[in-house]
This record gives C-alpha cells, structure tokens and sequence, in this order.
C-alpha cells in the first residue's frame, strides 16, 4: 500500500496541488488581503461592488465562509492523513476541491448579476464537498475523536445556509455570523488546545528544558464545554434580552478558565521563539474575548460587544490561522521551525490590526482613521505572507521525502 508521501510524490503536476495546504493557505492569505483592501473603501462609500450584500455583510461573508473554511481545508487535509493513517487528497481531487472554494468566492462577488439561488448554491458546495471528504476519511479510519472536528464543519455549513436564508428574509444575517464566529471559536479551543501545549513541549525539550505544559484533564475540557454552550447563548441572546445580565456572569468565568487553562500551558517559558510563542498570544485573544463581551453585556454597552467581537475575529482567528499556516508551511516544506524576520513581521502587522480593530469598534467615532489603519496592517500582514510563504507553497519540499 502506498503511503503518504509515496501518494504525493506519484503526483506529476504542480507542486501547488501536491498537498491540501499548499493552495488553501495561499489562496486564504490573498482572499484576507484582497476583502480587506476592497471593504474599508467600499464601508466608507469610496467605490461599489456587483453584490447583493451590503459591505458589512458581504466582509463578514468573505472571512468566516470564505477564509476560515479555506485555513481549516489547508489543515485538515494535512492532519486528517496523520490521524487516520489514509493517504492525503492530492491532484485532480484536490484541484476539484480549490475549484467549489474559487467558484463560492466569486459567486459571493458578483451575486447581484447571478441572483441569490445560484450564489447560495455555488457557495455552499464547497463546505458541503469539504465535509463529505474530511468525513468519509475519519469514518474510513475510524478516528472516532476526530468526529467533532466534522461537527463543527457541519455547523458552519448550516450558518452559511441560515446567512443566505436569513439575509434574503431581513436584509441582514446577524445570527448566522455569529453563529460561524461561535463555531469557529469552538474549533480554536478544540484544536488549539492540541497544538498549543504539544508544540510547546516539543521546543521546551528540545531547546529549554524545565516546567512543561500540564496534560490535557477535566479542567480543559470543562473550559471546552462551557465556552461553547456560552457561545451558543450569545447566540440566542439576539433575540432573548433576558439572556443577557446572566450570559455576562458566564462568559466573564469562561473567560477565568481560559486564563487559567492557558497559564497551564507555560506561555512565558516560550518568549524565546516566535512560532511558538505566537500559539499563545493568539489563544489569549480568546478569553480577552469573552471578558470584553462580557463587560458590554453588563454594561449595555454594544461598542464594547463588538470590540469582543474583534478579539475574537480579528486576534484569535486572525492570528491563530497564521500561526498555524506559518508553522505547517515550514514545517511540511522542509524549513527550520523558527521564525525569520518576515515571519515576525506577519505577526507583529496582525496583533496591530487586532488591537487597533478593537480599539476602532468601541470608538465608532474615529472609525475613519483607525478603520484604514487596522485595514492595512492586516492587509500588509498578510500579503507578506503570500510573497514569503508563497514561494514555499508553490515549489518542492527544499529537504529530501
């Protein structure tokens, strides 16, 4: 039987199309970039766009339904092969899979010429392909664990389906967003809570020895399972006001033990190499999420709502993606796992975006200036990543197989 890397080398064609992470990370960084660049213009009425959507939508759009899905298939078709043993999605099957995500994005662009049934469908086929293969291959493995990873790309899909159901009824599509950021959030503690301390250990033994990450136990899964019933009532708490005054009491504690299950994991023994060290500064704007919600909630404060919004968006996502595509990227292209200058950079470019974003969303009143601010350190964040990384993704392993 042929294995994994038997499986990629057969491939003849583009070393693009010769693993799953190859074209889904740098085709999510360009999307990054490139919605970016055209909403902020577009937001403060600069030039139109061909869609249906208004601009807030269609930039919520773009980076939960079209970016996040794109980072997650780059992922997933790298880890799913370690998982299960079964060989990766390489080739025609993997340029298929670009094709559905290539085919959704610009659907979304120009809805307003095809309508909205032709977009809604040519948008979902991706999700809807992306689970079938993630789940026939964890079925076929039987990597029972795994099967929440598939529940949560289920999830997603049905926020996209409600996004276009729910715009097409009221002109907006609130929950579905929220209910995508919720999923998504979801997936960086049930991943990140993986990665984070397992990468931290293996640079803590091999470069500085001492206190390693405590193993995952009921605390990690308790912080798990609370944040995400919590992030299902800040769903609900849309259209239960009630929800409210209780719903900030829990997030301010799942935002408690986040901390607490982040200081686990040795955070300030990592201060010393970047790669690592970003994990952990991009899983911190998780709880920073929860507490700043959580205080607009007490407070009736929707600016300080949004501003957690942002932390979640913008931080969290924003960053963790990346720290995730920058270490798989080097780490699958035969690189050194640590991180260079234009690395840094990438990071330092999106911790600035956050911020400012944050900062921006609870003070609308200088949206003006710190929109384009926010807008292009983010943008130039990631295309650095596009022309730095991009030349890895688009050629050959630089070690031997």
């Amino acid at each position: 039987m042929a294995t994994t890397m038997q499986q990629v080398r057969a491939w003849r064609g583009p070393a693009l199309f010769s693993y799953g992470f190859r074209p889904f990370f740098l085709l999510a960084a360009l999307h990054a970039a490139g919605v970016v660049a055209l909403f902020v213009p577009w937001y403060l009425g600069a030039l139109q766009v061909p869609s249906l959507f208004t601009p807030t939508s269609w930039h919520a759009h773009s980076l939960l339904f079209g970016y996040v899905p794109a980072v997650v298939a780059g992922f997933l078709m790298t880890a799913v092969p370690n998982w299960t043993g079964r060989l990766p999605v390489v080739g025609w099957r993997l340029i298929g899979l670009v094709a559905a995500w290539l085919a959704g994005r610009g659907a979304i662009l120009v809805s307003a010429a095809i309508g909205p049934v032709a977009t809604a469908v040519l948008d979902l086929t991706f999700l809807a392909a992306l689970g079938f293969v993630i789940g026939r291959e964890i079925i076929q493995g039987k990597n029972w664990r795994n099967l929440k990873v598939l529940g949560v790309l289920l999830v997603l899909f049905c926020a996209n389906l409600g996004f276009h159901a729910e715009f097409a009824l009221t002109g907006a599509a609130l929950r579905a967003e929220r209910l995508a950021v919720a999923a998504t959030i979801v997936l960086i503690t049930l991943i990140g809570g993986r990665i984070v301390p397992s990468f931290t250990i293996n640079w803590l033994r091999q470069i500085n020895p001492g206190p390693i990450p405590s193993a995952p136990d009921r605390l990690d899964q308790a912080a798990q399972a609370v944040g995400a019933v919590a992030l299902l009532l800040w769903v609900a708490s849309i259209d239960i006001g009630a929800l409210r005054l209780p719903l900030a009491v829990i997030m301010g504690g799942v935002a408690i033990a986040h901390v607490v299950r982040q200081r686990r994991w040795r955070p300030e023994r990592t201060l010393a190499e970047p790669l690592v060290a970003v994990l952990h500064v991009a899983h911190a704007f998780v709880p920073l999420g929860f507490l700043i919600v959580a205080l607009g909630l007490l407070l009736g404060d929707s600016g300080l709502e949004t501003a957690g919004l942002h932390a979640w968006t913008t931080g969290a996502v924003g960053l963790m993606t990346l720290a995730v595509m920058t270490r798989a990227t080097r780490g699958h292209t035969g690189r050194s796992l640590a991180a260079d200058r234009p690395t840094i950079a990438i990071y330092a470019a999106i911790i600035a975006a956050a911020l400012v974003r944050i900062v921006a969303a609870h003070h609308p009143e200088f949206a003006g200036t710190l929109l384009p601010l926010a807008a292009s350190a983010w943008v130039g964040g990631y295309l650095i990543f596009a022309v730095h990384y991009g030349r890895m993704l688009l050629t050959t392993r630089k070690a031997g197989w």
